[in-house]
C-alpha cells in the first residue's frame, strides 16, 4: 500500500523546512533537529493536573531525570502508572521531544505517567540505556506510597527505541523477580538488528523520517560493536524465552523498516502463551504515533493505546 496522504504532506513539509535525513548529521545536529521538529509540531500541549521533574541515581551512579504527569483526576486510592521511555534511536530524543506524547499518555487513560530521561550513546553505550530503564522502573515500584501507584498495576511503554526499551525492561523484571509489571504497550518496536527483513527491503528509503541507512547509523552510535547484535537487552527478539512476560499491544506501521521485526516480536510472545495484540496501521511510516493530531491515526493509535492500558490496568 502507498504511503497516506497526511504522510505525504508531512514529508513534503519536513522537506520544505530544510529536515535533512539522520544518518547525514552529527549526533549533535540530530539532537538539535528532533528537538526543534517536535517543538514546531507540538505547539498545543494536552493539559493535565501537573508535571514535575524528579531525579534519582541512575544506574550508573550519575543523577538521572524522571518527569511525572499527574492527570487531572485526583484519585483517592492507589492508582495504576505508565513508565515511559521515549524513542530516537538510543541516541536522539528527550523527555521534551516526547512531551505531547506522554501528556496524551497521561491524559487518555487517567494514569501517572512516568517518563525517564536514559544515557544514550555515543557517550554511554549499551547497556546503560535499558539499565537506567530498569534502575527507574524499579523505584518507581520502591516508591509507589509517595506517587500514590499501586506497585501491582505498572506498564511499560515506548516507541521505537523507547518500546525496545520496555520489551527489554519486561523481560529483567522477570528474569530478576520483580517489580511485577502489568502491561507492555510497544509501538513500533527496534527489535533485532540483523537489517535483513523484507520491509527493510522495501522501506529503505523514501518512506518517511526513519531509513535503513538511519537505523545503521543509530546502531553504530549506540551499540559496542557485533557481539552486541545478539544479545537480548539490545534486541529482544532474540531472546531465548518470551514466556512469563506481561501482555502487550504491539503498534506497527506498514510503511516502516522496522514492520517486519515487531510483527516477529508480536509473534514470538504469542507463541509462548502471553496475550498479545498486534495492530498494523496501513500507509502509515515509522513516528507516526507521535504525530498526532497531525496524523489521525496517530491519534487513534493514541487512543486505541490508552484502551488497552485501561482494560488491563483498571482490573
Amino acid at each position: 500500500m502507498a504511503l497516506h496522504p497526511q504522510i505525504v504532506a508531512l514529508m513534503e513539509r519536513a522537506a520544505a523546512a530544510g529536515v535533512r535525513p539522520t544518518h547525514e548529521l552529527t549526533v549533535d545536529e540530530a539532537r538539535v533537529q528532533m528537538d526543534e521538529m517536535s517543538r514546531e509540531r507540538d505547539k498545543d500541549r494536552t493539559k493535565v493536573r501537573m508535571v514535575a521533574d524528579t531525579v534519582i541515581n541512575g544506574a550508573g551512579g550519575d543523577d538521572m531525570t524522571m518527569r511525572v504527569y499527574w492527570p487531572d483526576l485526583v484519585q483517592t486510592d492507589i492508582a495504576p502508572a505508565i513508565m515511559f521511555f521515549h524513542g530516537g534511536g538510543h541516541v536522539i530524543g528527550s523527555l521534551n521531544s516526547h512531551d505531547l506524547v506522554a501528556r496524551n499518555l497521561c491524559a487518555d487513560t487517567g494514569y501517572l505517567v512516568v517518563s525517564v530521561d536514559y544515557r544514550m550513546g555515543p557517550e554511554h553505550k549499551f547497556p546503560a540505556a535499558p539499565e537506567d530503564c530498569y534502575a527507574a522502573t524499579k523505584w518507581v515500584a520502591e516508591n509507589t506510597r509517595q506517587l500514590g501507584v499501586d506497585p501491582t498495576r505498572i506498564a511499560l511503554a515506548g516507541d521505537s527505541a523507547g518500546a525496545n526499551l520496555a520489551a527489554v525492561v519486561a523481560m529483567m523484571a522477570r528474569d530478576a523477580g520483580g517489580p511485577d509489571i502489568a502491561f507492555q504497550l510497544l509501538v513500533y518496536p527496534v527489535a533485532d538488528y540483523a537489517f535483513d527483513t523484507p520491509s527493510y527491503e522495501t522501506y529503505a528509503e523514501d518512506a518517511g523520517i526513519l531509513t535503513a541507512a538511519g537505523m545503521h547509523w543509530f546502531r553504530d552510535h549506540y551499540l559496542n560493536g557485533p557481539d552486541d547484535y545478539e544479545d537480548w537487552r539490545a534486541a529482544p527478539l532474540r531472546a531465548k524465552d518470551f514466556s512469563g512476560l506481561p501482555p502487550a499491544l504491539v503498534i506497527t506501521a506498514e510503511c516502516d523498516v522496522l514492520h517486519d521485526e515487531g510483527v516477529a516480536l508480536a509473534e514470538a510472545l504469542a507463541a509462548a502463551g502471553v496475550a498479545v495484540e498486534q495492530r498494523d496501521y496501513p500507509g502509515m511510516m515509522h513516528g507516526f504515533y507521535s504525530f498526532a493530531p497531525l496524523v489521525d491515526d496517530g491519534r487513534t493509535a493514541q487512543l486505541h493505546a490508552a484502551e488497552a492500558l485501561r482494560k488491563v490496568l483498571s482490573a
